[in-house]
């Protein structure tokens, strides 16, 4: 059974916004879900998360997705779950898992732009965010 968003933890909620922008074009490309796997598995802010969680996270996101309101509802689950100063760590996060598969799709980007607006993004910040995943993931 998928986890309630009012139940999600911080890292859950790092999880979903991964989760719902490899979604966001209708494709779920392996070079971004193993992005997502590395970053939890690596990153400071996930050394208490417990990785069997991913999956209940993944169903729910799935399920907001398919709901007409879902991401609003996403939207707001970032708001109230995770502290302001982790809006641009979870942007960073979106913004390697968009360019992991070595492009950023039509969809990603305007996920991006609205997750700039929803969290009040600094657009200077959001851009050296943006080139840092863009030389990340460059390609030769």
């Amino acid at each position: 059974m998928a986890l309630q968003t009012s139940e999600f933890t911080p890292e859950d909620t790092l999880v979903a916004v991964m989760i719902t922008v490899t979604a966001t074009d209708g494709t779920i490309q392996t070079s971004q879900l193993v992005s997502i796997e590395r970053m939890v598995n690596h990153l400071p802010v996930f050394s208490d998360y417990k990785i069997e969680r991913l999956k209940e996270v993944s169903n729910t996101v799935f399920d907001l997705l398919a709901e007409e309101d879902g991401l609003d509802i996403l939207w707001e689950t970032m708001r109230t779950n995770l502290p302001e100063r982790l809006f641009d760590t979870a942007y960073a996060m979106a913004c390697d898992v968009a360019a992991a598969d070595g492009e950023a799709h039509e969809a990603e980007l305007e996920f991006l732009a609205e997750m700039r607006y929803e969290l009040n993004i600094d657009r200077l910040l959001a851009a050296a965010i943006e080139a840092g995943a863009r030389a990340r993931h460059r390609r030769l």
